[in-house]
């Protein structure tokens, strides 16, 4: 497991582009048939990703964590990223995933698997101080909210999985936005929130496609550039939202302070810089 320490806003002004890479942008997430896993000391967030391919893959414990078993004192957040059904095992209980489709494992689950040709899983993980089921949550169950429009290039819809009118958590806030054919703007106008980390993780685009991703300070951002499969981590300081070179779905995770989804700073789109 990668472990990645916590930076300030002052450190990110003199980064260059590489150096900025390397510590936000987590690349190829998803694309092995083992568990890659990336700790941030952002808020403690660890981030993963696996492709079983034909074989069933366990979720390990890496010495970093000092724990007896990945969700002793953690919760898990999974998102089926991949094209086909898939299969997750949480001690011997079997959960099936469609694309785009989300399980929640809560503290205190010992066993847990992926399994299924085609199928690809994200995971967002944070310390849990409190004991939920474990629990599957699919596009229906969402309640999806639509949001933006067509003369703003950001027609997209919402799927809340894992907040506190849905599936509950200790900590951990999770869901998929859609954009609709022709959209290309994703939080817009964008924020910050002091209180929480966040990640987003780029999928459903081409190959040879990207996604503009705006960081940083409101008034100092900076831009990486992500391909689909990409994930990058944005510290509670910093705006996140971006532009593609066409339609993308995005996971967004978050892990702080609080689950309240509107605790947000808005930065008027001409007050960035």
């Amino acid at each position: 497991m990668e472990v990645r320490h916590a930076t300030s806003p002052d450190e990110v002004d003199r980064m260059g582009t590489e150096e900025l890479r390397g510590r936000f942008l987590v690349p190829g997430l998803v694309g092995g048939a083992m568990v890659r896993l990336v700790y941030s000391h952002h808020d403690r967030l660890v981030v993963g990703g696996v492709t079983p391919g034909t074989e069933s893959v366990a979720l390990p414990s890496p010495g970093a964590l000092r724990s007896a078993y990945f969700l002793e004192r953690r919760e898990l957040g999974v998102v089926n990223v991949g094209t086909a059904t898939g299969r997750i095992t949480v001690d011997g209980e079997v959960f099936e995933l469609g694309p785009k489709e989300c399980l929640y494992a809560g503290r205190g689950a010992r066993d847990v698997a992926f399994a299924g040709h085609g199928a690809s899983f994200y995971l967002v993980s944070t310390p849990a101080h409190a004991v939920f089921p474990t629990r599957r949550a699919g596009l229906a169950d969402a309640e999806p909210v639509k949001l933006g429009g067509v003369e703003g290039s950001n027609e997209r819809t919402i799927y809340k999985y894992i907040h506190l009118n849905g599936v509950r958590s200790s900590q951990l806030v999770l869901g998929v936005t859609v954009l609709a054919p022709g959209s290309m703007w994703n939080t817009m106008p964008c924020h910050v929130h002091d209180r929480r980390t966040e990640v987003y993780f780029y999928f459903d685009l081409p190959a040879d496609q990207r996604v503009v991703h705006l960081m940083g300070r409101p008034d100092a951002t900076r831009n990486l550039i992500l391909a689909g499969g990409d994930a990058v981590i944005s510290p509670p300081w910093s705006v996140h939202c971006g532009f593609g070179t066409r339609n993308y779905a995005f996971v967004w995770a978050m892990g702080g302070e609080n689950q309240a989804y509107d605790d947000v700073e808005v930065v008027a789109v001409p007050d960035l810089r």
